[in-house]
């Protein structure tokens, strides 16, 4: 039963949360009382949970059950490294092959996420893992003045283009209060049109793919405005799903006149990290255990860059325990408070180019190598670059006009100087570059087998 009061302060948004019987009022309240804990209290409360999760899973999870014995027959790991990381790849089968005894429908959020693969991966979580979800996302983006559910969002994303599941994000925007600007189509007149719209409309904050929103205030730059000009609402910018680079950032600031914060996370764990008001990434530590080891698999101390290792704290409706999430970083050496410090995200571990001399190369030494370059010739306006061989590597893009043999030989000398002499760089003028079924866009990807 919610009381009165309850209902004054809960909006729209979270009261469907709570007729849906997610458990927000109780996970907020949870939440809270961890951030009040003293550094000794938390850094406890997190190595009890962690094992705490393990031993559920074990105990009434058959797939992982099964998956812990085919990896240390039966014995108990003794310590946490000691248990088996656990990849995509491992639990990539029928949800009700993975789910944990127990659970039906009725107790779970369910839903799928394609990744940068393309391969679709279906999860789940516990209704109270949900709510602590969502109860963190309303704290982290109440750190930058935005009440979720109330502060209008500008949302540039990707909606299907019909049937059952368009209704569906149609009603989502509603309950949510936000406004959907779908990024299948950024040509001048549709993005000329999206500017109108928020001369119109209280915006307090755009969130969407990167990538999207760089094109977009590479846009209003090009028009020689300034988005804020024309809505004094806005105050933040949150890009996601895609890499943010420093220049990302101050294509946006410049384009839109607002603070840009960066969150990271994934569909299936949670929000990982989020920027604060000193742009500091701040982990999410209250609602997961983040790891980096080496390619061996082995922990890496602070400051060092590897693999990234999630576990939930609190969902038990499938086993992630050291998930492997596919993204490559490292944390500071420094906290603040009881908190780690994400000190880089360089990428996805399956984003690299391997060069003739078989050096790896992360994806986003290609953003580098033309960032420049495009940065100073506006009139590009998306591009992507393609590994079709070992030395062969085709650029493709969209501009007002086609690129001379300057500009050419401009880029010719970055990937020589960057990655390595003599590689083959080809060049297609397109009109438009396709994008995936999502919306979301990748700058780089490897067709090599």
């Amino acid at each position: 039963m919610i009381s009165n009061s309850n209902l004054n302060t809960m909006n729209l948004f979270q009261l469907i949360l709570k007729f849906k019987n997610y458990p927000i009022g109780k996970s907020s309240h949870l939440l809270a009382s961890i951030r009040q804990m003293d550094a000794k209290s938390f850094e406890e409360e997190k190595e009890i949970k962690k094992w705490c999760q393990f031993n559920y899973l074990v105990q009434n999870n058959v797939f992982y059950r099964s998956f812990i014995k085919s990896h240390l027959g039966g014995e108990f790991p003794k310590q946490w490294n000691d248990i088996p990381i656990i990849t995509k790849k491992d639990i990539q089968k029928p949800l009700e092959l993975i789910l944990t005894s127990g659970f039906d429908n009725k107790s779970l959020f369910k839903n799928s996420t394609s990744g940068s693969t393309g391969n679709p991966f279906f999860f789940a979580k516990d209704k109270f893992s949900h709510a602590m979800t969502w109860a963190l996302i309303m704290d982290r983006y109440g750190w930058h003045g935005i009440e979720y559910g109330k502060s209008l969002q500008a949302r540039f994303y990707g909606i299907p283009l019909g049937g059952y599941k368009y209704y569906v994000e149609t009603l989502k925007d509603l309950i949510s209060s936000r406004v959907r600007f779908p990024v299948f189509d950024l040509s001048d007149k549709v993005l000329d049109s999206y500017i109108e719209v928020f001369k119109k409309k209280r915006f307090v904050y755009i969130n969407g793919y990167a990538a999207s929103l760089v094109f977009f205030a590479g846009h209003c730059i090009k028009r020689g405005i300034i988005l804020k000009d024309f809505c004094p609402s806005l105050k933040v910018c949150i890009p996601t799903s895609e890499t943010c680079t420093d220049e990302d950032r101050e294509i946006l600031q410049k384009g839109f006149g607002i603070k840009v914060v960066n969150e990271y996370g994934c569909a299936e764990m949670d929000v990982i990290a989020f920027e604060d008001e000193d742009g500091d990434w701040i982990t999410s530590d209250e609602n997961v255990f983040i790891e980096v080891v080496d390619d061996e698999n082995k922990p890496l101390s602070n400051g060092l860059t590897g693999k990234i290792l999630l576990t939930t704290l609190y969902n038990k409706a499938i086993p992630l325990i050291r998930y492997e999430v596919g993204d490559i970083g490292s944390l500071s050496t420094f906290k603040k408070g009881n908190f780690n410090i994400l000190q880089n995200l360089s990428g996805r571990t399956n984003d690299f180019a391997i060069m003739p001399n078989g050096r790896k190369v992360p994806a986003l030494t290609f953003y580098y190598v033309t960032k420049t370059l495009i940065k100073e010739h506006l009139a590009v306006k998306e591009f992507i670059i393609k590994q079709t061989s070992l030395n062969v590597f085709v650029v493709e893009y969209v501009s007002e006009m086609e690129f001379d043999n300057e500009i050419k030989e401009i880029i010719q000398v970055a990937f020589d100087k960057y990655l390595e002499p003599n590689l083959i760089v080809n060049f297609l003028k397109l009109d438009k570059i396709e994008r995936g079924k999502t919306g979301k866009f990748k700058q780089f990807i490897s067709l090599i087998k």
